[in-house]
C-alpha cells in the first residue's frame, strides 16, 4: 500500500541546497496508464510497477527487471519518457522528503512527495513553510499523467 501526499515546489523558496542530500536518477514510462503500469530505472535498478486507482492512498507493486528487460519494454512506453533527479531529505519521526527534479520536456517542475505508514498520519501531516501547493488530489501532477502531455 502506497500513501503519500504531493506538493508543488518553488525552488527558490528551499531552505537548504539538495545536493547536500542523496540523489537517485530516474527515469521512467507508462506502458497503460489506466491501471498504471510502469516501468522504471533508478539509478542502477529497473522495476515493473503496478499502481491501483487512487491518489492519497493505492496499491503498489513493484517487480524487478534486468537491464535488457528494461531495455526491451522502453521501446514500448507509451507517451513520454520522464526522467527526473530525487534527493531524499529526512524529515522527523522517521519520514522523507522525496524532492523531485524534472528535466528533459518538464524542465523547471520540482514536485515534493511524502510516504506515510497509515492515512491517520498522512491526514495529519504540518507541510514545511517552504512547501507550495499540495497537489495530492489532482491528477494534474500524477506522472502517469504528465507522460501523455
Amino acid at each position: 500500500m502506497e500513501i503519500e501526499r504531493k506538493y508543488l515546489i518553488d525552488p527558490t523558496k528551499l531552505p537548504f541546497d539538495p545536493k547536500q542530500y542523496p540523489c537517485r536518477h530516474i527515469e521512467q514510462g507508462y506502458l497503460c496508464t489506466e491501471p498504471v503500469v510502469r516501468i522504471r530505472r533508478d539509478n542502477d535498478a529497473y522495476f515493473l510497477t503496478y499502481k491501483s486507482k487512487g491518489l492519497l492512498v493505492r496499491e503498489e507493486y513493484n517487480l524487478p527487471l534486468t537491464a535488457e528487460s528494461y531495455a526491451h519494454l522502453k521501446e514500448k512506453v507509451d507517451g513520454r519518457l520522464i526522467t527526473k533527479n530525487r534527493y531524499v531529505i529526512p524529515l522527523e519521526d522517521c519520514l522523507h522528503i522525496e524532492l523531485d527534479f524534472f528535466s528533459d520536456h518538464f524542465a523547471g517542475l520540482v514536485l515534493a512527495e511524502v510516504e506515510f505508514p497509515d492515512k491517520d498520519r498522512a491526514d495529519t501531516f504540518l507541510a514545511p513553510d517552504w512547501f507550495g501547493e499540495d497537489v495530492t488530489f489532482s491528477h494534474q501532477y500524477q506522472n502517469s499523467t504528465l507522460s501523455k502531455l
